[in-house]
């Protein structure tokens, strides 16, 4: 990508190796020690970051860790909404072994997601980020919740597009005999399909790096180091998400069930905010769930939760969106 992208830039080129050695070689201040769990199924767990009143639960990601939440104590969508005196949990997914290669998404949410949400005093309010927003959508379908937030979350697979599809499927179809082979989908894996969708950016991001002040080094290092990191999926769950959402777009084709019930947005009957980003290169808008309260952001995917403007075009909204659900009767 780097020879492609630089190719009539020797200088360019040097600028980003530049930049990679700079971010390969800085010093790393150690993650914070994780909150208390409060439940826990399988390797997957609740984390309490305090609060008070209804649970208010973040379902993040299964790709790259769920941190990215709760990224740096000054910039912690999961912290500053707790010190708005909601009960903020976050749902910790855990590590997989080669031995859980036959779980699938659908098991992540019976076996893990749902006995956790079971566990608490009364329903919560479920706030999803990304395939954790997909993944929400199927827990209220399936028992009570006060309320269900996507933040930059898919449903409408298809939407994606037919080249982004087209390269989605390529990149499974190269790396499934060793995924199968291991049991797991490693994250190198879901990474390089991430690079491709902007390769001029990717390598910009590094040129720029080279440059950088220590504050946005500093800066750069939390974000990539998330976006770099995270546990394996499951060799059944990228199986799931690659050949059933993506290709088959299962979730759209009502052909995606939890415990017995079709998993569908439309029909569920609790309040429902999606936050949707027009900028946004991984998970476009137009495959969000077509929700009516439909909140349309001008952040990037990543930038809406940790950006400079995520407090006012994110935080702040959903804070308010909370404040204001009704009671279940």
């Amino acid at each position: 990508m780097l020879r492609s992208e630089t190719a009539e830039s020797p200088e360019r080129r040097a600028a980003a190796l530049a930049g990679l050695a700079r971010y390969q070689s800085a010093e790393r201040d150690p993650r914070p020690v994780p909150m208390p769990e409060v439940a826990r199924a399988g390797r997957a767990c609740l984390r309490d970051y305090g609060g008070e009143g209804r649970p208010v639960v973040f379902v993040p990601s299964l790709i790259n860790p769920p941190h990215v939440l709760d990224l740096a104590p000054a910039n912690s969508l999961l912290r500053w909404i707790a010190a708005q005196g909601h009960r903020t949990l976050l749902v910790d997914w855990g590590d997989p072994t080669p031995a859980e290669r036959e779980q699938d998404i659908t098991a992540h949410v019976e076996t893990m997601l749902l006995p956790m949400l079971r566990s608490l005093a009364e329903p919560p309010v479920l706030v999803g980020y990304c395939l954790g927003g997909t993944i929400a959508i199927a827990a209220a379908s399936a028992l009570p919740v006060r309320g269900l937030t996507l933040i930059a979350a898919p449903w409408h697979f298809s939407r994606f597009g037919e080249a982004a599809r087209a390269e989605v499927a390529g990149l499974w179809h190269a790396a499934e005999p060793a995924c199968e082979a291991l049991g797991l989908v490693p994250m190198e894996v879901l990474q390089s399909g991430f690079w491709r969708l902007d390769p001029a950016r990717t390598i910009a991001k590094y040129e720029a790096l080279a440059t950088a002040d220590d504050a946005a080094l500093a800066e750069f290092i939390r974000l990539e180091d998330w976006a770099n990191a995270g546990a394996p999926l499951t060799l059944a769950a990228g199986r799931q998400m690659f050949e059933g959402f993506f290709a088959a777009n299962d979730p759209d084709h009502s052909r995606w069930t939890i415990e017995g019930r079709t998993v569908d947005p439309a029909t569920l009957a609790c309040p429902a905010v999606d936050f949707v980003s027009l900028t946004d290169r991984i998970v476009p808008a137009a495959t969000s769930a077509g929700f009516a309260d439909r909140r349309e952001l001008g952040a990037g995917h990543v930038g809406m939760v940790v950006g400079s403007r995520a407090k006012a075009l994110l935080w702040e909204p959903l804070a308010g969106w909370l404040n204001v659900l009704p009671d279940i009767r």
